[in-house]
């Protein structure tokens, strides 16, 4: 393992749980690699990185993005014939690349992560199904594919091959973008006064949900953006696209392509939860006013959960703590979520029930 951060960590911790024999760990950061032996992610600490990828099996690099490339080409170099490279980097136009056509390297991206960072916080379930993306190459041996596959599997992920150039426009438009119109919108808010109001102070919960990603790690996401300028600027020239014809539409008073509009994003978001949840159309949320306590959520998951009323996910949105916040949960069936409203309401509680997808 080349890099021993959260990723890296997790991987390591998975990679154990489905009984790979040893991990031997190089970070250049000394503070992270003691963090990963005490974590229990990495069993042997190498003191370089020839010393780490002597006699590696399969070499996994977990390095920053403009760190990336660097770091395969040294791989590559340092270890011997048998070994295969993989890395776990966000972008793969650039690092495949750098692996100069050699057939001992695989290019892969889970597609997973944590707002937390560091070693200290990697957890073996991380990758539990999740899409992690391969992007062997021509010169790709068959296997070292088979095997960088089958590793991706043993730690509870999906792989799925993808060309480098279609990955990189792939992510830019469902990762790179809405990071990056997260941080545009809310400082759109946070820039301007509306007759002495201050936007972000009567912010609702569509700019919380639509700006939770603004303003993640800089250290990262600098590199990110940079080294996947190409496709991100053909993302945003094509929401520029998309903008101008609601603009157009606005100004015209065109309710016909407005309707046809949002049914399309109704579709399309339907599409987006069947991958979570096995009915989306019967997805219900009770919208449950909180005060800001301790035991409140502990307190209405223990009810619900004695009740056999099963909650399909859940979120809060904490307003400050004189007004407390509102819990969203998730439940399946009409029925259901009616039933569960009615226990909370019986406690005190105020509860909007709706459903989440269609009119709400």
């Amino acid at each position: 393992m080349i890099g021993t951060g959260l990723i890296g960590a997790s991987a390591a911790l998975a990679a154990k749980r489905a009984g790979r024999t040893e991990v031997v760990g190089y970070d250049p950061e000394a503070p992270a690699l003691v963090s990963a032996v005490e974590r229990g992610a990495v069993d042997t600490r190498a003191g370089s990185l020839d010393e780490a990828v002597a006699e590696a099996e399969l070499a996994v690099v977990a390095a920053p993005v403009a760190q990336l490339a660097a770091q395969v080409r040294a791989v590559l170099e340092a270890s011997p014939e048998g070994c295969t490279v993989t890395d776990v980097g966000s972008t793969k136009v650039g690092v495949c690349s750098a692996a100069l056509g050699s057939g001992r390297f695989v290019g892969g991206h889970p597609v997973c992560g944590s707002e937390a960072r560091g070693a200290e916080h990697a957890s073996a379930e991380l990758f539990d199904g999740a899409t992690w993306f391969l992007t062997p190459l021509a010169a790709t041996e068959p296997e070292r594919y088979r095997l960088v596959h089958g590793f991706v599997s043993s730690l509870g992920a999906t792989p799925i091959a993808v060309d480098p150039v279609a990955h990189d426009r792939l992510v830019a438009l469902t990762s790179h973008l809405p990071h990056a119109l997260a941080n545009l919108l809310v400082n759109q808010a946070g820039a301007n006064r509306i007759d002495g109001h201050d936007p972000l102070a009567a912010a609702g919960g569509s700019l919380r949900d639509m700006t939770r990603v603004a303003g993640a790690n800089p250290r990262i996401w600098i590199d990110i953006f940079l080294d996947n300028a190409g496709p991100m600027r053909e993302a945003l020239g094509e929401h520029r696209k998309q903008l101008d014809r609601l603009e157009q539409a606005l100004e015209s008073g065109d309710a016909g392509f407005l309707a046809k509009w949002i049914g399309e994003a109704a579709g399309n978001r339907q599409r987006v939860l069947a991958d979570a949840y096995p009915d989306p159309g019967a997805l219900q949320q009770l919208r449950v006013h909180v005060p800001d306590r301790p035991g409140v959520l502990a307190g209405i998951t223990q009810a619900l959960g004695a009740e056999r009323i099963n909650i399909e996910d859940f979120e809060l949105q904490h307003m400050s703590p004189d007004r407390g916040g509102t819990l969203t949960v998730l439940i399946t069936g009409e029925d259901e979520a009616r039933r569960a409203a009615k226990l909370l309401e019986a406690q005190g509680y105020g509860v909007v029930v709706a459903p989440v997808l269609g009119e709400q």
